[in-house]
């Protein structure tokens, strides 16, 4: 199902909310992206006020952009803090893969059974990418103490962000396309797949770990 085009007046609109934030691509919003977001302030009067990563300046930015009132963020969303990013102990992780498809910005680079890395530039401290590691081997690292905000972020981050993050999708939507594998998996497949993956790396994990423990 597409999503409903907007009035040309409510597009413009959301386009400048758009800009206006940080391109993180979090979710902690509500919303899947921070398009979306912008699109349902423009549109439905969405609150302004459930950004942390842009923090209480992201607010008064978007509330001289809506017309809307400044207010506190809504803690429900998180607390502004500093800006941070995922660190990854390469000595646990087992290569499952699934940080790849979750960071929205293609920032963690590896493949199937190797370990994974960080780009450190690339990296916007979404934290989507902690949930989905089976054997919780990514750490998150404040890389900006004292600042928080629009004061740890700027405007080209951001537009990078974005431009990555459209790159994202793009890749996303070429492998569900992908002959070799089915457009949309059944859910209980989906899950079972992914399960047996993880199950093999972490016996792989504690053979290793084995390994090195008896080795004299």
């Amino acid at each position: 199902m597409q999503a409903k085009a907007l009035a040309p007046a409510r597009a413009a609109l959301a386009a400048r909310l758009d800009d206006a934030l940080p391109q993180t691509q979090c979710t902690r919003c509500g919303y899947p992206d921070c398009r979306s977001y912008a699109e349902a302030i423009a549109d439905q009067g969405a609150a302004i006020n459930r950004c942390p990563p842009g923090g209480a300046e992201g607010i008064a930015r978007l509330a001289q952009l809506s017309g809307q009132p400044v207010t506190a963020l809504d803690d429900r969303c998180g607390a502004e803090g500093p800006r941070k990013m995922a660190v990854i102990d390469e000595a646990w992780c087992i290569g499952c893969t699934l940080c790849l498809d979750a960071c929205p910005t293609d920032a963690i680079l590896g493949m199937n059974k190797r370990m994974h890395t960080v780009i450190e530039a690339h990296c916007t401290g979404c934290e989507l990418c902690i949930p989905v590691c089976p054997v919780d081997c990514i750490a998150l690292e404040d890389v900006t103490p004292g600042r928080s905000g629009w004061q740890a972020w700027s405007a080209p981050q951001a537009d990078a962000a974005r431009r990555r993050y459209g790159l994202h999708q793009e890749r996303l939507r070429i492998k569900a396309a992908s002959p070799e594998l089915p457009a949309v998996a059944a859910p209980a497949e989906a899950e079972g797949r992914k399960r047996s993956i993880v199950e093999a790396a972490l016996a792989r994990a504690r053979a290793s770990a084995a390994a090195r423990t008896t080795k004299p």
